[in-house]
């Protein structure tokens, strides 16, 4: 399986793939190419050591905003980065949904067109993301927390 961005099976369908190659019994190699994850985290200056990458959000506003304030609860009592993510074009609206939802001292990570010209990747308090939203629309991007 090759994939045109990321790594296949990692947040993408390609695990369905990769499970069918393993029940028929073919040798399956990864192959590291850039991880959009791995690159947010170590630019992040956010604890490496312990992390949990739960994927996509859920789109439903109530388990959204629910799911939001677990990963601040997790944060907080394990020190551990919480990893996220949403497809480019409802990133505006999950951004606004976080910005809302968590505390002001939590530490937010926006790490968008990881590798690209215009990469961006910034770690601040939610107080400070509050003054200065970045347009996220239609860019891939990794949302990480402590």
């Amino acid at each position: 399986i090759i994939s045109e961005a990321g790594c296949p099976g990692v947040a993408d369908p390609g695990a369905v793939a990769v499970g069918f190659a393993h029940q028929l019994g073919y040798k399956v190699r990864p192959l590291v190419g850039p991880s959009s994850i791995l690159l947010a985290l170590m630019a992040s200056g956010f604890n490496g050591q312990s992390f949990t990458f739960h994927g996509y959000l859920p789109i439903e506003k109530a388990s959204k905003i629910k799911a939001i304030k677990n990963l601040e609860l997790t944060a907080k009592n394990k020190n551990q980065t919480q990893i996220f993510m949403e497809t480019p074009f409802r990133n505006n609206q999950l951004l606004d949904d976080t910005l809302q939802n968590l505390h002001p001292e939590v530490l937010l990570c926006i790490a968008a067109n990881i590798t690209a010209e215009d990469e961006f990747i910034k770690t601040l308090p939610v107080r400070e993301w509050k003054k200065q939203k970045p347009d996220l629309h239609k860019k891939p991007t990794i949302f990480l927390l402590l």
